[in-house]
Parts: structure tokens; sequence; C-alpha cells
């Protein structure tokens, strides 16, 4: 069973990432005793609930609902392009307004997702066994290897110079901050233990990124008699420390 705030402990944000946004804040969440599933009535009912939330913005444009619009900043600062490679958040907005709704893959994705829209808060999902030592948010240099597919084949990609990357000893695990997660760390149907990276810029605050981290735990608990967690916060000029946080019920100290 993996030490997870041990895990944790090693994560990293390097400082040329805060140099492009200061008001970057990463809240990771890593969670252990998962029982595997497939989708079922609560992620449903939650996926649903968080179709309707879209549909009742009422015509406003998604690229200006307030967290949306920083993201979009935020990739134009290292030289994306957003309208072309839109941040997680926006693809998952986007798509649970579309007739296709949100995807329906297995039910901790599912509520991932769900929490993701109703939060407005990009949010990642990682296997955290399939990890080579802790994740580092860092602009790239360009040699990293990528493990992604095309046309339903396994290719090695590479992120362009500057580009914002996760990664960890072996390569990058999500590409532009928070647009594709490669495939080696993806969650399976057979994940029992994960990692979550919620992404924060301003207007979101401190305070509401706990709270999207505390509405995850609620919906995980669902997932297991054993689950357990910990959590740390990485924000600039605290990079190497963690972020004091009262223990959840089921929660590491």
């Amino acid at each position: 069973m993996p030490d997870l705030s041990s895990f944790l402990d090693g994560a990293g944000v390097d400082s040329a990432v805060f140099g492009l946004r200061p008001d970057y804040r990463v809240l990771l969440l890593a969670v252990d005793g998962i029982t595997p599933g497939a989708s079922d009535q609560h992620s449903e009912a939650l996926l649903a609930a968080a179709e309707a939330a879209v549909r009742e913005l009422d015509g406003h444009a998604v690229e200006e609902l307030p967290h949306i619009a920083s993201w979009r900043e935020a990739y134009r600062a290292f030289g994306a392009k957003p309208q072309r490679t839109r941040n997680s958040l926006e693809a998952l907005t986007r798509r649970a307004g579309s007739e296709a709704g949100l995807p329906r893959v297995h039910r901790l994705t599912d509520l991932y997702n769900a929490v993701s829209v109703l939060h407005q808060i990009p949010l990642g999902g990682e296997d955290l066994n399939r990890y080579d030592g802790p994740p580092r948010l860092a602009r790239a240099t360009g040699e990293e290897p990528f493990h992604t597919v095309t046309d339903g084949a396994d290719i090695v990609e590479h992120p362009e110079p500057g580009e914002v990357v996760w990664c960890d000893e072996t390569g990058v695990t999500c590409r532009r901050w928070n647009w594709r997660q490669g495939r080696r760390t993806q969650l399976t149907d057979d994940t029992t233990t994960a990692l979550f990276i919620l992404d924060a810029l301003d207007p979101m605050t401190d305070e509401a990124l706990d709270a999207v981290a505390d509405d995850l735990l609620a919906h995980f608990a669902r997932l297991g008699p054993d689950v357990r967690s910990a959590r740390r916060t990485i924000r600039a000029g605290s990079a190497d420390q963690p972020r004091p946080v009262r223990p959840q019920p089921g929660e590491l100290p």
C-alpha cells in the first residue's frame, strides 16, 4: 500500500510556471482503497446534474465563464492557442452542454468529470501506481516523451519547448497544463489508487479549491470500505512546503 503523504511531499511546481501565473495553485489529492466499478446510479446522477448545470447557462458563452477565461489567458502565456487546444474544463463544459453529453467511462472517471464541471475547475485523474516518482509541473525542454494514442496506435510525442507539462521520472503525464493526459498513467477499470490534480487560477479562491477536494472525497467514500486519502496544496512562495489542512473523515493527517 503506497504512502500517500510521502508521495505528495515529493511533488513540485517549478518557479518558471509561477512566473507565468503567480496566482496559480494546485491541490493534489491522493486516494487509496478504491474498489473499481462500472458507472452506477450515483455517478450517472452526478453526470446528469453537471449536464443540467451547463444547460442552465442560458446562452452564456462558455469561453467567457470566469475560470475558463482565466485558463485561456494562461494557455496564451506559454504560446498555446486556446481555441485549438482547450483546457480540460472548457472541453468538458462544452461537451456537457452538447447533445452527446459527458462521457460515461467508469464510476471513478465519471465522478471526477462531473465534479470538474459542477465546480468549474480543471481536474485530472491519474493512476498513482503507474507513476515513476512524484509529479512535477514544469516548462518542457521539448525532449520529454509523451505516450499517447493516434488512430488506435500507440505513439510517442514530445511537447513544444516552453510548454507547461506535468511529468514524472519517465516522461510527460499531461500536456499543456491540463489539456491531454497520457496513456501511461491514465485511470483504468482496475485503478485502486489514484492521484487527482485540481488546478486553480483567480478568481477561484482557496476556500473554493478546498471545497472541491472535500466534495470529491465525499463521493469517493462510496467507492470502498477502506478509502483513505491525503492532500497537499502548492502555491507560489511555498512550493517546497505542504499547506496545513484539517484532515477529513478517512483522510490521513
